[in-house]
């Protein structure tokens, strides 16, 4: 059996237990998954440091500079011709 095809078997299998025995299941698949689960997050380099340190001072020097995310996500969906 292929792990897709068993993905999707065990995928069918918590899709018909029943909503009060769901939380009896979650310790098992997190601990099953645990891994996987938790984000990797590192320190950042000595580069990066630098990067965002001079981005700061830049916004410092002149806050008409920053883009806030929304609106540079709206740039960028434009320009792939999303929205």
């Amino acid at each position: 059996m292929t792990a897709t095809v068993l993905r999707k078997e065990i995928h069918g299998i918590i899709d018909i237990i029943p909503d009060d025995s769901l939380s009896a299941l979650r310790p098992l698949l997190t601990h099953l998954a645990d891994d996987y689960w938790k984000p990797v997050i590192e320190p950042a380099s000595p580069e990066e440091i630098a990067m965002c340190d001079e981005r700061m001072q830049e916004y410092e020097r002149d806050p008409s500079c920053f883009v806030s995310l929304k609106s540079r996500r709206e740039r960028l969906g434009k320009r792939a011709g999303i929205g």
